[in-house]
């Protein structure tokens, strides 16, 4: 970054609203905020203005665009597990949620998944999730792979899928940005816990410490709260209490 001026962030292009391409074209969302706060802090690092460059990324070659250098950090909503740590590294969690699922409004799931077409995007935790909940269940559903929730999303609509499942905060996402948000239902339980971070290259630790630095910074000084009622204060006015909890832990002070 200190050679190009360049700041290479990658991010998911649907996953709102903690990263996704807008209706002007451009990248938005809770975590490509905190990601532009790392980018100003960069630059009082090096000592000199630095140009982001914004990467779209999926969720199969993201790890992959970190390692080979295509990107210096991976901007979205990515859960921390030691097997992802075996090749990229993570800054201090930024969030918290857990895997839900998404329906039309009328389609009773709650107590019914036999036999249901459910979505779910290929590469990501909340496969393994699933996997281990409906085999304990002894549960038979036809599972769906997605190469995005966009995609999924669009599956619901259309009829392909009887349910989507994701993050919960990434389904409040997608509804929140559709047409109608009244026509579904987002099941309130939870099946999964979900640690949210920002990925960067493995051993690279003074990039990692001017992250942690700026996000230790946002949790102490409360501008992580306007960050999170840019993105959910109309769906979700009041911070969960597990994201305060995660805020209080997380701070470190330069003292």
């Amino acid at each position: 970054i200190q050679d190009s001026g360049i700041f290479r962030i990658g991010y998911r292009q649907s996953q709102p609203p903690m990263s996704f391409l807008g209706k002007d074209a451009s990248p938005g969302g809770y975590s490509i905020d905190i990601c532009k706060n790392i980018a100003k802090e960069v630059e009082s690092k090096i000592d000199r203005e630095v140009t982001i460059e914004y990467i779209p990324v999926n969720a199969e070659d993201r790890f992959d665009a970190l390692a080979t250098n295509k990107i210096d950090i991976l901007c979205g909503s990515t859960t921390v597990t030691f097997s992802r740590r075996e090749h990229v590294d993570f800054t201090q969690l930024t969030f918290v949620t857990g895997g839900s699922y998404l329906t039309l409004k009328g389609n009773d799931i709650r107590n019914n998944f036999e036999g249901k077409k459910l979505g779910v995007v290929k590469g990501t935790t909340t496969v393994v999730a699933l996997e281990e909940l409906f085999q304990e269940t002894e549960t038979k559903v036809d599972i769906v792979f997605l190469d995005s929730t966009g995609e999924g999303f669009t599956a619901l609509n259309k009829g392909e899928i009887d349910i989507l499942t994701a993050d919960q905060v990434v389904l409040i996402g997608l509804v929140s940005q559709a047409k109608n948000p009244g026509d579904y239902s987002l099941l309130p339980d939870m099946f999964s816990y979900e640690p949210f971070a920002l990925a960067v290259r493995k051993n690279d630790a003074d990039f990692r410490l001017v992250a942690d630095r700026t996000i230790s910074r946002l949790y102490q000084s409360n501008e992580i709260e306007a960050i999170y009622d840019r993105w959910f204060g109309q769906f979700a006015p009041k911070m969960p209490s597990a994201l305060k909890a995660l805020i209080e832990l997380s701070i470190i002070t330069d003292e």
